[in-house]
């Protein structure tokens, strides 16, 4: 992405990016209609799916000033008021002299013990030549790119910050203005010129998940050895394209990430309401369906982002916090009902004995929910709230008796109840 696309409304890069906007909102009743039996949900820890790896987003020194020293904090801290962000994506500039720009923001983020990873959008410009589809990487230049890529983990190292990974390109399949790669440019690159990365390797970052991206690495045992990271973007994905049957039978020991989106657009306020919300559904359909590990927003601050220009959590913000503030690395999801009532929906974390349960309504109603969580024991369970009027608000505990409770969801609403 680039500055100029992210402003632009008749780019077809925006037109892409906003084809799953939310439906019209419905209007606001003007009282509940009496409530029905409560629904029943169930959440079995013993049914362990994927470990999350983290929450985060972009910070691009070029394209946008830098966090401020204490946007920073909000990001990667987990207080009150803050994100609790624990992954931190950051570019490889082609030219050297702006790599001391992304120091400041990937040390506190790392010191505060986010994951960073970086992305390049160019090589070097004497790497690179001009073909009928637009730039790309010189075939001759590959080893010298693998070199660039392994300076940059080192200069970061030498600044305090150890990359977790980085990555072979990003967007190679949308690459109006950076380089392009096509998937058997990417496997080769893998294939006799990732093994020297010093690293973990992320590839191939297709804009849309685009399986014909990534199906070439999978099947490619050689290439799929010198990766560690299936990583994608989801614009424009529909939820019916997230589930990876491929990745589950070959990607075994390797990470499943979304590094890089936002939804549903860049046009509108990121504090719109029930607007935002469209986050939170987004989250989970990328956790639950996708079943990623990570969920990485573009730009940390900006208008339609995570964090206003004036350093406050936004209403979208709220709605990732809801889980990246509870649901911490090394979490594993379990299996929830998942979506018990129309535009309700589930999702479960635990870690040991915790049990993190993320509840989304996007109704205009009042749902109850009758929870039944298995192998569990009796607890008071704190719980926190944003709705129109809340924002990551501490709200009513539940009372869990021998795994058992009711909860409800206020209208247009997402809540995190956390027993243990």
């Amino acid at each position: 992405m680039s500055p100029r696309q992210e402003q632009s409304g008749s780019s077809p890069f925006l037109r892409r990016r906003t084809v799953l906007a939310a439906g019209a909102v419905l209007p606001v009743l003007a009282a509940r209609t009496p409530a029905a039996a409560a629904t029943s949900v169930v959440v079995e820890p013993s049914n362990v799916q994927q470990t999350i790896l983290g929450f985060g987003g972009m910070n691009h020194t070029v394209w946008i000033s830098d966090l401020t020293a204490a946007q920073r904090e909000t990001a990667f801290g987990n207080g009150t008021g803050q994100l609790g962000f624990t992954v931190l994506r950051i570019p490889v500039h082609e030219d050297r002299n702006n790599w001391s720009r992304e120091v400041a923001t990937a040390k506190r983020a790392s010191e505060l013990g986010a994951k960073v990873i970086a992305s390049p959008w160019n090589p070097p410009a004497s790497m690179t030549e001009s073909f009928s589809g637009g730039k790309r990487l010189k075939y001759g230049s590959y080893g010298a790119y693998a070199q660039h890529l392994n300076d940059f983990t080192a200069f970061m190292a030498s600044n305090g910050v150890n990359l977790y990974g980085i990555s072979v390109q990003n967007e190679p399949d949308y690459a109006s203005a950076w380089t392009a790669w096509t998937a058997a440019e990417i496997v080769r690159f893998l294939r006799e010129n990732a093994g020297s990365l010093t690293t973990r390797v992320i590839a191939p970052e297709s804009f849309q998940y685009r399986k014909n991206m990534s199906d070439p690495i999978l099947n490619d045992a050689t290439a799929l050895a010198n990766v560690d990271i299936i990583g994608t973007h989801l614009y424009g994905t529909s939820f019916a394209n997230l589930p990876y049957p491929l990745f589950q039978q070959k990607g075994g020991g390797k990470e499943l990430w979304m590094t890089e989106v936002y939804y549903p657009n860049s046009t509108d306020s990121a504090d719109l309401w029930p607007q935002a919300l469209d986050v939170g559904e987004h989250i989970h359909r990328a956790l639950v369906d996708g079943r990623f590990q990570t969920y990485v927003w573009w730009y940390i601050r900006r208008s339609y982002g995570p964090m206003r220009e004036d350093g406050q959590i936004s209403k979208r913000g709220a709605c990732m916090a809801h889980f990246a503030k509870w649901v911490r690395p090394g979490y594993s999801r379990i299996t929830a009902t998942a979506n018990p009532q129309a535009n309700v929906y589930v999702s479960a974390f635990k870690s040991g004995a915790r049990v993190v349960i993320v509840a989304i309504n996007k109704n205009t109603a009042a749902a109850d929910l009758a929870f039944t969580v298995r192998d569990t024991g009796s607890a008071t369970a704190p719980t926190w709230l944003t709705s129109a009027s809340a924002n990551l608000a501490q709200y009513t505990d539940v009372t869990v008796t021998n795994g058992a409770f009711n909860a409800q969801l206020p209208a247009r609403s997402i809540r995190t109840i956390v027993i243990g």
